[in-house]
């Protein structure tokens, strides 16, 4: 017999304008489908399908009732399709995401995908899916919030959001077009640097969505020794939770649950709850603390200061980035989330833009370096990065084949 606390009630938050009442904890799609292709529904597995149903029941246990996936995620929409009608539709909040394309029939021809797989009267939520650059944003205002406003006047949808892996001065003007009713981004402790985006939203009344916080937040589900032991008593992964949703403008993480499970550590950071604030910063401290032993005094802060982004620096090297996975690696032993990250820049998108240190310009980019505070210390750790860091080419686990793992 399962114990009562396994079934504990997650708290909700007022979803910026979209007046939706969000749980803080999402249900993200693209862990538990079976693959990241399209399928025929006879090559998906039974078996699959019921793991997708157990997790969404497991779900609504802890009252995550928002449902968050993407077109791009394979037969995730498909899966969903089979399981989300079995429940009481004012039940779910649904959210799904779609390509922009190259033009108004591929953008609708996306959305009219989505709407014939997840069988639903309504979508909640309907997301841009991947707004990364200035282009992203014409294209958006040329076409798709158009066409967006127009499936929202017919009630096949009720809120217009994006998503965005992109650089804070694109989802800052996006967020601040006023067309937007929320936004799906990455912020948390290891990377602060879309934090004015999430000012730029909350001025805007938009509902913030937080991306991958425990995946692309550091690879949290499989926790360094040395940064668990910073972390008591919390995990890695529930300091994370905290942290984040401590902050009044943040309104929902992502949970890519693989398996019913994996809710269970996120639920229990909520005995913690009304502590939220204390403790998380007394954890923040601690490791900004040890960041700072390791290169020196208020490098946690402010190792950012003074560098461009790599669109402005010669040779697109993504220094910024560079620095944030070093310091982290170094820091708290996280080499191979470091790695994995650092060799994305080898197969440089729109998704992740910038090259790495292979190739570096020292000259031309001491001189773009020129306001950086300690920029002698940047140029002396740029050859250490990639030594440490390098190694074969990586890949969004969005574009391939390779076994999931449990990003919880």
């Amino acid at each position: 017999m399962r114990a009562m606390n396994e079934y504990r009630q997650v708290p909700r938050r007022r979803f910026g304008r979209t007046e939706l009442q969000m749980p803080v904890f999402s249900t993200g799609g693209m862990r538990y489908q079976q693959g990241w292709n399209d399928l025929p529904p006879e090559e998906i597995e039974a078996a699959s399908t019921e793991n997708v149903a157990a997790c969404i029941e497991r779900s609504l246990q802890h009252g995550i009732n928002h449902i968050e996936t993407a077109r791009g995620y394979g037969t995730s929409e498909w899966q969903l399709g089979e399981v989300l009608p079995t429940y009481r539709r004012e039940d779910l909040i649904v959210q799904t995401k779609i390509g922009i394309g190259e033009n108004l029939e591929g953008f609708k021809a996306s959305f009219q995908k989505s709407w014939d797989l997840l069988r639903q009267p309504y979508i909640d939520l309907l997301a841009i899916h991947g707004i990364n650059q200035e282009s992203d944003l014409e294209k958006a205002f040329d076409y798709a919030i158009p066409q967006l406003l127009q499936w929202k006047r017919e009630g096949k949808i009720r809120s217009i959001g994006f998503s965005t892996h992109g650089p804070a001065d694109v989802i800052t003007k996006a967020c601040w077009s006023g067309y937007f009713d929320y936004v799906n981004l990455h912020w948390y402790f290891i990377n602060d640097i879309n934090w004015p985006a999430v000012q730029a939203a909350a001025a805007q009344d938009m509902g913030v969505f937080i991306i991958s916080p425990s995946d692309k937040g550091g690879r949290l589900w499989d926790p360094t020794e040395k940064l668990k032991a910073l972390c008591a008593p919390l995990t890695p992964m529930q300091f994370n939770d905290l942290y984040c949703l401590s902050r009044s403008a943040v309104h929902t993480l992502s949970l890519g649950a693989a398996k019913p499970s994996d809710y269970q550590e996120h639920v229990d950071a909520m005995q913690w709850w009304g502590d939220r604030k204390a403790i998380s910063s007394t954890i923040a401290d601690r490791l900004r603390a040890e960041i700072d032993a390791e290169f020196g005094s208020g490098w946690s802060r402010g190792f950012l200061a003074g560098i461009p982004d790599a669109r402005f620096l010669p040779g697109e090297v993504n220094v910024r980035e560079l620095l944030r996975l070093y310091t982290f690696a170094k820091t708290f032993d996280m080499i191979p989330f470091a790695k994995d990250r650092y060799n994305l820049f080898q197969e440089p998108s729109p998704w992740f833009f910038g090259r790495d240190a292979s190739n570096v310009d020292e000259s031309k980019l001491y001189e773009a370096l020129a306001f950086c505070p300690h920029r002698d210390q940047v140029m002396a750790l740029l050859p250490k990065a990639h030594e440490l860091l390098h190694d074969k080419p990586g890949q969004r686990l969005s574009v391939s084949e390779k076994k999931k793992e449990d990003d919880q």
